[in-house]
C-alpha cells in the first residue's frame, strides 16, 4: 500500500533528469543560504529555516527518484528517527548542546560507514573505483563514529576530560594510520572482504586513539573537526551512491566544519595540523602549571559588587559555561537593564570558544533578549578593558586566565583571552576555586584587583539585581 501510494505520486509528477538536477541545485542553494544566515545572531533563525526547507525538499526529491522502488524501510526509518529525535531535541538543555552535536556527528559517520560496507555486497563485479569510494566512506565514517563517541563521553562526564596519553603515542598513531591505509589499498586491489573488515576495524580504533589524548579545553575544536569529518564521509558516500545532492551537502558540511576548526584553532593558538593528527592540547607540564598559582583570595558579596557597579561608568560582563549551567542569562539581562537605566554602559564580552562550542554564549544571551549591540566579540572589546571600571566574570575560567599571556609553562600559553585582568575592578562569580576545563588554576582569581563571589551564578545575579534596585 505504501509503495503504491508513492508510485502514484511519482508517476503523476514524472520528473525527468533535468528536473532532479534543478531541484538538487535548489537544495544546495538553500543549504548555502542557511549557512550564510548562521553567520550572525540576527539572521540565524532565518538561516535555520532555509536549511530546514532545503533538507525537506531534498528528502522529498530523493523519494521521487526512479531508483527508489521500496519505501517501507525508508518510512520506517524516518518514523523511528522522529520518535527518538524529536523528544531529545525538545528536552535538550542548552548546556548539553555540545554533547548532542557530538553524538549526531557519530550517527552521520556510522551511516556513511554502513552504506559503504553495504555497497561492497551490493556492487557484485565492482571496480577498483567503486572500492576506492567504499574505502573512503567507510574509514572516514568509522573514524568519525568512534571519535565522536569519545568526545560525547568526555563532554557528558562519562570519561575524564583530561588528556589520556602514553609514551610514543604519536608514533603509534602514525603506525596504526599506515596499517589502515595498507589494508585499504589491499582491499581496493583485490576486493577481499577480509581486508574491508580489517581496515574498518583499524579506522574505528584510530578514531579512539586520535581523540583520547585531547584535553577538555580543546574539546570544542574536536566537535567542530568531527563535524567536518562527517561531511567528508557523506561526500564519499555520495560518490558511491551516485547522489549529487549528498556530494553537495557533504562538501558544504565538510568545508564549513574545516573552516570553523581553523578559525577556532587561531582563537586558541593551536596548530591546525596538530588538530588533524590528534593529540594537541596534551601537555605533560599541565599538572605543574596547574599548581603554580599562589596568592591570596579576596571574597566579596553581591552587595559589594552592586555598590561598585552603580558608581561605575562602564561595566563588562564575561559569561562562561557556569552561566549556562545556572541559567543565569535572564537575571544578568535584568542587571544590564537596571544599569542602563542608571546610564552605566554595560556590555557582554564573548570569547570565541566560551562554553563548550562556538556561539554557545551568543545563543544563551539571545534567548534572554540581550540586544546585539550590547554583545561584543573578543577582538572588539579587549582594547577597552584597561578603561573599564568593573568586570563581572560569570562562570568563565580559562578564557580569562592571564597565564595564557604571561606564563610560558602554562598549557594555555598562547591562547587569546579576554583581558579582563586589565580592568580597574574584577568580580568573579564562581561556585568554588576548582580549576577550569583545562585543569589549570587561574591567576586572575588572586590578583589585587579581583574579588571572588562564591555561589550559584543565577542566585548571585538575582541578588545583584535586587541590590541595584534598592540603591
Amino acid at each position: 500500500m505504501l509503495n503504491s501510494y508513492f508510485e502514484t505520486i511519482k508517476n503523476t509528477l514524472n520528473l525527468n533528469a533535468d528536473a532532479f538536477a534543478l531541484l538538487y541545485l535548489a537544495c544546495g542553494v538553500l543549504f548555502i543560504l542557511g549557512l550564510k544566515g548562521l553567520s550572525h545572531p540576527r539572521s540565524a533563525r532565518r538561516g535555520n529555516l532555509l536549511a530546514m526547507l532545503g533538507m525537506g525538499l531534498a528528502i522529498l526529491t530523493t523519494l521521487m527518484h526512479p531508483s527508489v522502488t521500496d519505501y517501507t524501510w525508508i518510512v520506517a526509518g524516518i518514523v523511528a528517527g522522529a520518535i527518538v529525535g524529536v523528544p531529545i531535541a525538545l528536552k535538550i538543555k542548552m548546556t548539553s548542546m555540545p554533547q548532542l552535536v557530538a553524538i549526531l556527528n557519530s550517527f552521520g559517520g556510522l551511516a556513511a560507514a554502513l552504506i559503504g560496507i553495504g555497497m561492497h555486497f551490493a556492487l557484485a563485479g565492482d571496480t577498483a573505483g567503486d572500492r576506492t569510494e567504499i574505502f573512503m566512506g567507510a574509514w572516514i565514517g568509522l573514524l568519525t563514529f568512534s571519535g565522536s563517541i569519545i568526545a560525547f563521553s568526555k563532554l557528558s562526564g562519562y570519561m575524564k576530560s583530561a588528556a589520556i596519553t602514553f609514551p610514543m603515542q604519536h608514533v603509534f598513531n602514525l603506525l596504526v594510520g599506515f596499517a589502515m591505509i595498507a589494508t585499504g589499498v589491499l582491499y581496493i586491489q583485490h576486493g577481499d572482504v577480509n581486508m574491508l573488515y580489517a581496515f574498518a576495524a583499524i579506522a574505528f580504533v584510530l578514531g579512539i586513539l586520535i581523540i583520547i589524548p585531547i584535553g577538555g579545553a580543546d574539546m570544542p575544536v574536536v566537535v567542530s573537526l568531527l563535524n567536518s569529518y562527517s561531511g567528508w564521509a557523506a561526500v564519499a558516500t555520495g560518490f558511491t551512491l551516485e547522489n549529487t545532492l549528498l556530494i553537495i551537502t557533504g562538501s558544504v558540511v565538510g568545508s564549513s566544519g574545516a573552516i570553523l576548526t581553523y578559525v577556532m584553532c587561531k582563537a586558541m593558538n593551536r596548530s591546525f595540523f596538530n588538530v588533524l593528527l590528534g593529540g594537541f592540547g596534551a601537555d605533560d607540564d599541565a599538572g605543574a602549571a596547574a599548581m603554580a598559582t599562589g596568592g591570596t583570595v579576596k571574597q566579596a558579596s553581591a552587595d559589594d559588587a552592586a555598590f561598585m557597579m552603580e558608581n561605575a561608568n562602564s561595566v563588562v560582563v564575561v559569561p562562561g559555561y557556569g552561566m549556562a549551567v545556572a541559567q543565569a542569562q535572564h537575571a544578568l539581562r535584568e542587571v544590564m537593564d537596571i544599569l542602563d537605566e542608571k546610564n552605566i554602559k554595560t556590555r557582554f564580552a564573548i570569547h570565541p570558544v566560551a562554553g563548550r562550542m562556538p556561539g554557545h554564549m551568543n545563543v544563551l544571551l539571545a534567548e534572554a533578549d540581550v540586544p546585539y549591540e550590547n554583545v561584543a566579540e573578543m577582538d572588539n572589546i579587549n582594547a577597552d578593558f584597561s578603561t573599564t571600571d568593573v568586570v563581572l566574570v560569570v562562570g568563565a575560567n580559562d578564557v580569562v586566565n592571564p597565564d595564557a599571556k604571561n606564563v610560558k609553562s602554562s598549557p594555555l600559553y598562547g591562547m587569546p583571552i579576554l583581558e579582563a585582568y586589565k580592568a580597574k575592578t574584577v568580580y568573579v562569580v564562581k561556585r568554588s576555586m576548582n580549576a577550569g576545563y583545562a585543569g589549570v588554576d587561574n591567576a586572575l582569581f588572586t590578583m589585587d584587583n579581583t574579588s571572588m563571589i562564591f555561589g550559584d551564578a543565577k542566585e548571585v545575579a538575582e541578588r545583584l539585581a535586587a541590590a541595584l534596585k534598592m540603591n
